[in-house]
């Protein structure tokens, strides 16, 4: 044991002495490849799950809030909905809530221009729904999102918003089977189809949300859509639930369960209601990002082997003399590893703070402005310094390796250079 303290207490001085001796570029040069090495590791597959999370953030604080209650697939609307909205309105922790009737239209514009009976109707169909203005605000800011126009007041009659999905402008996409609005801006007189009614109304404003059932949907105010449906029975379609603590959205859905309402809807917290693809694409991405940080990684190993072997190789008779002075061989591979250490450790401490200090609350200030989503940097402490782990032991492998290698060789020819 002494011996091995000796060792290593010597190893420390050796490997101390020769990184203040070292070329100053060339060891800020190794540092920077390290800093740049484990920022890959963390932002690149931190921006790729972060595009899915902005995504289901959207989703969450735009459509569903924290819990979403929703009528039966062979229901027309959820039954008994004044007694469940009275329910909702006691729940513990609510902050607001918005009730939403649903139906099935679609939107037709330069119906009038058209003179062939034949031709094509610019046409694009969504749901309608009709919304309390006041509390969608209130629950989904929904009045945030608009990219052209205003948003609808609780007096406004014959006016919608629509979701940028139905316009080419946004969407501009040509396929047979998606239809999207051309030359429809703000102020355009439109004629709005649900069923067999017909309804000429005018373009508020245009959303585009980033979640997809929004930017698909036509919104109206809910009175005027109820009387269009002859929904007279105040029977609602969906409910968004916004509480005051949104980790307590569990135990909001488990209160509402005890009383018995899934009996007249589906209830559903936010993750619950999220689409599975979006899931299924955030562990891709996860994957994805997890090879590019590897190929990385392997990067990074090599650079650090080249130049532990160049520096031992440069250094054989240095390392012969030391040898034959009573260094042992493991002092002087201790020294090379406290070289790769160095490197390392100052290359994981710079991309912690340009991560954590930086980059991470910069993105979350101004999200990647991606087509369907706002992107952010995911990135936990915990995660983060599992990789960092994984990156200081591949760097102590890749300069112990070869030190090892030239350290093994005969001291005699070491020293004199054969």
């Amino acid at each position: 044991m002494k011996r091995l303290l000796l060792s290593l207490t010597v190893g420390f001085f050796l490997g101390s002495r020769d990184l203040r001796r070292a070329n100053r570029w060339t060891t800020l040069l190794i540092i920077a490849v390290m800093t740049l090495t484990f920022l890959n590791l963390i932002v690149v597959g931190g921006i790729l799950v972060g595009l899915i999370q902005g995504s289901e953030d959207a989703n969450r604080d735009r459509y569903t809030g924290d819990i979403i209650i929703s009528n039966f697939l062979t229901r027309d609307y959820i039954d008994r909905s004044t007694m469940l909205l009275q329910a909702v309105a006691s729940l513990p922790g609510l902050e607001n809530y918005s009730a939403r009737y649903i139906a099935g239209g679609r939107i037709e514009a330069h119906y009038k221009e058209r003179t062939n009976p034949r031709d094509k109707i610019d046409s694009a169909g969504g749901l309608v729904a009709g919304i309390d203005p006041e509390r969608e605000r209130a629950v989904t800011h929904l009045d945030r999102y608009l990219v052209e126009g205003a948003f609808l007041e609780p007096n406004d009659y014959d006016q919608v918003l629509l979701g940028s999905n139905l316009l080419f402008k946004y969407t501009p996409i040509e396929s047979p089977g998606l239809q999207t609005l051309r030359d429809v801006t703000i102020g355009s007189r439109v004629r709005l189809v649900i069923g067999d009614v017909r309804r000429e109304v005018t373009v508020k404003g245009i959303i585009q949300s980033k979640a997809g059932e929004n930017d698909q949907r036509i919104f109206m105010v809910d009175r005027q859509l109820r009387g269009l449906i002859g929904r007279g029975d105040y029977n609602v379609d969906e409910i968004s639930i916004a509480l005051v603590d949104p980790n307590r959205a569990a135990e909001a859905k488990e209160w509402l369960l005890a009383r018995g309402l899934d009996r007249f809807s589906v209830i559903q917290t936010w993750f619950e209601a999220q689409p599975k693809f979006l899931n299924d694409i955030k562990l891709t991405f996860a994957l994805l990002g997890n090879v590019i940080g590897t190929i990385g990684l392997a990067v990074a190993s090599i650079t650090i082997f080249i130049v532990i072997f160049v520096n031992a190789i440069t250094r054989r008779r240095y390392i012969g003399i030391a040898k034959g002075i009573g260094v042992s061989s493991l002092a002087i591979e201790f020294s090379y590893i406290i070289q790769s250490l160095f490197y390392a450790v100052s290359g994981v401490v710079l991309g912690m703070i340009i991560v954590f200090a930086f980059l991470k609350p910069y993105i979350a200030a101004h999200p990647i402005n991606f087509p369907f989503s706002d992107g952010i940097l995911v990135a936990t402490f915990s995660g983060t310094m599992i990789r960092a782990a994984i990156l200081l032991i591949a760097t102590v492998v890749a300069g112990y390796i070869p030190a090892k290698i030239v350290i093994r060789g005969n001291t005699l020819d070491a020293i004199l250079g054969r």
